[in-house]
């Protein structure tokens, strides 16, 4: 009896021991899923906190800049405003003043939980509402016709200490966001490390419990007969963890598809920053080079008009001169592509417009390319320089051409869409009429993409291009407030799209015409009388070639080559008739020096040259005085020189007749 009690007590204490052993197992178990699902909860929310840190940083940066960009074009459409005396300019820079305060009310809220950062965005404020006071002041004064007053107040607010303290903080702000990106990525990754430690352990630790438990499983089956059971246990366990693996798996696709974005967006900014750069330094390249061939073509017109026709020199020269007005178109083309080219803008339909150019277009790409036109939105009107943009369409046009090798169909489709802000680009939020020019040629690549507006970039052979073309569309549509968009794979051919902001208005019917070479001066003309004239000009090469050029027409030239000695020179000169004067000069504008002088010399007629065609905007910035672009022929120099005196004469009946 005692005997056979003792084995069923040995076999009772042993089935309580796995009891035991299964109960300790599943609890473990539990602990170890518990401690898996906050692991990976904290990490999802360390994640989660991270990016939305990121976000903030980058909006921060984004509305910093966007900032700068709003205070410099107020600044600068007070310039224009100040030059020209323009109303809705003054009203359009009140706007985009008010609009940078808005925009640093928003970085105070944006850094409200960063208190280095909400001081210096007080100092921004503080440095905004300072620099709007002397700012207000060059308004005001512009506004009550004091224009001298407000232009030499411009120029001394262009060095103002409120300024260099707003780009100061601006810089301070982005590298601080820069820097708390830096620290937040960082502190992220090892946040990061440390769950997946964690998980790791936990892992391990889980494989530990579930051997355990198929161990135990087997026993406990072998001696209860309940083996399936403890089978079906285990492949539930290694679901669970396939599960887990899966959604881990996920979460890493997730995070390395966002970082790619990122890097992509950072691209993109890189390649604006570097468009904007190589604009300056066109421009500023292009307005060197323009005064460079005003001495050029000078000197060979004035080569030229010495020698007879068919001598063996005449022939060197007119090739010289025929390169030279090459040079020149290339230099627009430059000026094109920096925005310094001077645009006459109008209210343009854009389906009426290609209409017109279909006779154009047909003529230039001949007639094994077939030329379709849509129109597939609303009739909108654009506010845009008509030649310009039918320059850019036909420039479009031949490159397509070229892809195509002068075969296959080009389609120009017209219409409408509704933009959110940076939808496109850098575009405002607002209504655009699109132009969307596709060809069916070899496409391009991506590396060749990224590259395509690029001044000089080209991939046709050596002579059959400058690489300008599409540059120049480039910042013509970045001067119209449009954006361009550029859709392009290799043997599906290309489609350009440029989007131009909506106008509210009428359109003008004109037709697209071809450019024609300006007429030949007649061979016998009556006699001009010869003038006096005073001419400003800082380079000493083209103040040569300008008085070598006005003694070959007759008149009686004075050189100045130093704006501040105008005056003196006037002063001390028996009779002038004329003064011709350049714009951009150190020490004092000619529009400047002309300010002084006409008070004390009221009979004087003015005439501008100017090598920037920025400048060149139009009779009315300057006064209602003739202007002249650099590089000029004699011809041009002699019209010149009549308009302005024509131009004086009107001036004085007018004041006759309002006496």
């Amino acid at each position: 009896m005692n005997g056979s009690d003792q084995p069923l007590t040995s076999e009772a204490r042993l089935t309580s021991w796995r009891s035991a052993m299964l109960v300790v197992v599943g609890l473990l178990g539990a602990v170890v899923l518990v401690g898996l699902i906050v692991t990976l909860g904290e990490a999802n929310r360390q994640r989660d906190r991270a990016l939305k840190l990121q976000t903030h940083s980058f909006q921060v940066m984004i509305k910093v800049r966007s900032l700068a960009t709003t205070m410099a074009e107020a600044e600068a459409t007070l310039g224009r405003y100040v030059i020209s005396a323009d109303k809705p300019l003054g009203q359009l820079y009140s706007e985009q003043w008010g609009r940078a305060s808005d925009q640093i009310d928003q970085l105070r809220v944006l850094t409200a939980d960063n208190r280095a950062q909400n001081n210096r965005i007080a100092e921004l404020r503080a440095a905004y509402l300072e620099r709007g006071a002397e700012l207000s002041d060059i308004a005001l004064s512009t506004n009550y016709g004091k224009n001298d007053q407000a232009l030499a107040r411009y120029y001394k607010a262009s060095k103002a200490k409120a300024l260099d303290r707003i780009s100061a903080l601006i810089d301070e702000i982005i590298e601080q966001e820069r820097n708390l990106l830096s620290d937040r990525a960082t502190d992220a990754m090892q946040s990061v490390d440390r769950q997946s430690d964690v998980a790791r352990i936990l892992t391990g630790f889980g494989v530990l419990i579930v051997i355990g438990a198929i161990v135990l499983g087997w026993l406990t089956v072998r001696a209860l007969g309940q083996r399936g059971i403890a089978r079906a246990e285990a492949d539930a366990e290694r679901e669970r963890a396939e599960e887990l693996e899966l959604a881990v798996a996920a979460a890493t696709a997730e995070l390395k598809q966002e970082a790619i974005e990122r890097a992509a967006a950072e691209e993109r900014l890189r390649q604006v920053q570097k468009m904007d750069a190589v604009g300056q330094l066109t421009g500023g390249i292009a307005h060197d080079f323009n005064n460079m061939l005003a001495v050029i073509l000078g000197g060979l017109e004035l080569a030229r008009r010495q020698i007879k026709d068919g001598a063996p020199a005449a022939r060197h020269i007119d090739s010289a001169t025929e390169g030279a007005n090459r040079a020149v178109a290339l230099t627009r083309r430059l000026l094109g592509f920096s925005r310094a080219e001077a645009l006459l803008p109008g209210a343009i339909e854009a389906g009426e417009l290609i209409s017109g150019m279909s006779d154009l277009l047909d003529r230039t790409l001949g007639g094994a390319i077939a030329v379709e036109t849509q129109c597939t939105g609303e009739h909108w009107a654009i506010w845009a320089d008509r030649h310009q943009l039918e320059n850019a369409l036909l420039n479009l046009a031949v490159n397509a051409r070229d892809a195509m090798e002068g075969r296959g169909t080009l389609t120009i489709v017209t219409g409408t869409v509704q933009l959110a802000e940076h939808q496109i680009g850098e575009c405002a939020a607002g209504d655009y009429v699109t132009i969307a020019v596709s060809d069916t040629g070899c496409g391009m690549a991506p590396e060749v993409m990224e590259r395509v507006f690029e001044p000089f970039f080209t991939t046709k052979p050596i002579g059959k291009g400058t690489g300008l073309g599409l540059s120049q569309i480039f910042g013509f549509v970045r001067q119209s407030r449009g954006e361009i968009a550029l859709q392009s794979h290799p043997g599906k051919g290309t489609t350009v799209t440029i989007y131009l902001p909506r106008y509210v208005g009428v359109a003008s019917a004109e037709k697209a015409q071809s450019i024609q070479p300006a007429p030949k001066a007649a061979e016998h003309q009556p006699k001009r009388p010869s003038l006096d004239i005073l001419v400003i000009e800082d380079d000493s090469r083209v103040l040569a070639s300008t008085i070598g050029a006005l003694k070959e027409l007759g008149h009686r030239p004075v050189g100045c080559g130093d704006p501040l000695c105008a005056i003196d020179q006037m002063h001390g000169a028996d009779h002038i008739d004329l003064i011709i004067s350049d714009v951009l000069m150190p020490g004092k504008t000619g529009p400047e020096v002309i300010a002084e002088l006409t008070p004390i010399y009221p009979d004087v007629a003015v005439l501008f040259v100017t090598g920037f065609a920025g400048d060149a905007g139009g009779i009315a910035e300057f006064g209602r005085h003739a202007v002249l672009r650099k590089p000029f022929t004699i011809s041009a120099l002699e019209r010149a020189i009549d308009d302005a005196m024509a131009a004086d004469r009107s001036m004085r009946h007018s004041e006759i007749a309002a006496e």
